[in-house]
């Protein structure tokens, strides 16, 4: 884990930093700060999901392995991760946000979300060896 481990936080934290620079960049080039609301949308996303998981269902049961809690949990991720893809889009749409910053800000949201998802199931995947 040490050597695998260090080197997969470093290229985590790279692509993370590489993602808000370009949301920061998207709204810094053309002095509107609005496309800053994507990169909180993308790092709110994550939230439901991990706060509704553990309220999984019965252990022994085999035939279904998602319960209320979870799906809620699921949907709620998934309603702020549509939104923080629409909404550079809408705001591009109505010329409140240039297209460039629009391209900068989804680029930047997707790495942030994907680089919290990669991170997310990196350990998860390690603490379930142990």
């Amino acid at each position: 884990m040490a050597h695998a481990g260090i080197k997969t936080v470093i290229l985590l934290s790279f692509v993370l930093a590489v993602g808000f620079l370009l949301v920061i960049l998207s709204c810094a080039l053309w002095s509107n700060w609005l496309p800053l609301l994507v990169a909180l949308t993308f790092v709110l996303a994550p939230l439901p999901n991990a706060l509704f998981a553990r309220c999984g269902g019965d252990d022994f049961s085999t035939e279904y392995d998602g319960s209320g809690p979870v799906d809620l949990g699921r949907f709620i991720t998934a309603s702020v991760v549509v939104t923080g893809f629409a909404l550079p889009l809408v705001l591009a749409h109505s010329e409140v946000i240039t297209r460039g910053a629009c391209v900068m800000s989804i680029a930047g949201g997707a790495l942030v979300y994907g680089t919290i998802l990669a991170y997310s199931q990196t350990f998860k995947e390690e603490s379930d060896y142990e």
